[in-house]
């Protein structure tokens, strides 16, 4: 099954507030509180050895099992469970070992969101197995619909363990998929960065129902269809969580209110409640413009796979332009044609749009963000 721009866009038509609500928005309020940083360059977490306490659960409940990790499950109207970071993190590499939930209106997500509302989100349909969606946006700027992109694989996400990884940094955003390149957004395709996710980020990932009865029709449709409970459990596993912070900090504070990179101070001192940590002797403010290569990346991407992800190696994008190792996608475009393009380093990225907008809704009622 595909899903039409005319749902895309219609889904988005009453979800605008939803996906731009943050508790304190630091680009209208300087009054907002330092966010807690990770405090390490490298951490991870293994959900087949039970739950972590760097990280909630929101909305619902989890089981634990040492052969596939976190079991995030839907059985009713109003779960949404979702593992959400207890830290930020200010660029960097997030791999995700996790296989999506299937079921007829079931969202699968991993998404990463700042308090200005950057984002950068993988996205799963539980009616579609062999496909995934990305997506990103800057400042909660949802006046275009065309961020987003559809993957089409040659395997399935619902059966296997497969590895997502975020490579973010300054310069770009790269979405690999068990390796291999699928996605890239150079900083100057994002409006000239005026759209490019740029401030210290949550890590959210979890599972809602798009196809809730109560959701918009637009979000139905583009979630796939209605979901029938009784058809559940609807269920996504989380076996580990791999992270790099390429800027360590104890906090990490808006330095002002344009949500620009260079204003973030990221200090060694943990974050208060207000943001006069700012002004402590031990802050520093944040210069590192770390650069990561495709190679090192797909090479890092797949270093923390613990089950066979073979399928995708050669793996299916969105991306045009650049240099970079290269491999081959089926995109599914507006019109609802195919057409194969290579992979490449850097990128103008077209497509379809993807709605973590959309989830954002239950977010609002339910994640309590």
């Amino acid at each position: 099954m595909r899903f039409s721009k005319t749902a895309a866009v219609a889904g988005f038509a009453g979800l605008a507030s939803a996906q731009t609500y943050t508790s304190c928005n630091p680009t209208t309020n300087s009054s907002c509180p330092s966010d807690t940083g990770l405090n390490q360059a490298s951490y991870s977490v293994d959900f087949t050895a039970g739950e972590s306490s760097d990280w909630t659960l929101s909305s619902s409940s989890a089981s634990y099992s040492s052969s596939t990790g976190a079991a995030l499950t839907i059985t009713e109207e109003g779960n949404a469970p979702t593992l959400i970071s207890n830290f930020y993190i200010f660029f960097g590499r997030v791999s995700v070992l996790m296989r999506a939930s299937p079921g007829t209106g079931i969202v699968s997500s991993i998404v990463l969101e700042s308090d200005d509302l950057d984002e950068v989100d993988w996205e799963w349909i539980g009616g579609v197995d062999d496909q995934v969606q990305t997506d990103y946006f800057g400042k909660g700027n949802t006046t275009a619909y065309d961020r987003g992109t559809y993957v089409n694989l040659t395997s399935g996400t619902q059966s296997d363990f497969r590895n997502y990884t975020l490579v973010w940094t300054t310069e770009s955003i790269t979405w690999y998929l068990d390796g291999g390149v699928v996605r890239t957004l150079a900083y100057a395709d994002a409006l000239n960065g005026k759209n490019y996710p740029q401030t210290p980020m949550q890590i959210k990932v979890g599972s809602w129902a798009g196809g809730d009865s109560s959701n918009a029709e637009g979000t139905i449709e583009w979630a796939g269809g209605e979901t029938d409970y009784s058809d559940g459990p609807f269920t996504m596993y989380v076996q580990s969580i791999e992270i790099e912070n390429y800027n360590p900090g104890a906090s990490y504070t808006y330095g002002d209110m344009t949500g620009d990179y260079s204003s973030i101070v990221v200090s060694d001192a943990a974050a208060s409640d207000d943001s006069s940590s700012s002004s402590a002797a031990t802050t520093k403010t944040k210069t590192t413009s770390t650069k990561t290569s495709a190679a090192t990346a797909a090479s890092k991407a797949t270093s923390t796979a613990k089950a066979s992800t073979a399928g995708e190696s050669s793996s299916n994008s969105t991306t045009t332009s650049g240099s970079s190792s290269s491999s081959n996608a089926t995109v599914t475009s507006s019109t609802g044609a195919s057409s194969t393009v290579n992979v490449s380093g850097a990128s103008s990225i077209t497509g379809q749009v993807s709605l973590w907008a959309a989830s954002a809704l239950l977010a609002v009622a339910v994640f309590s963000l």
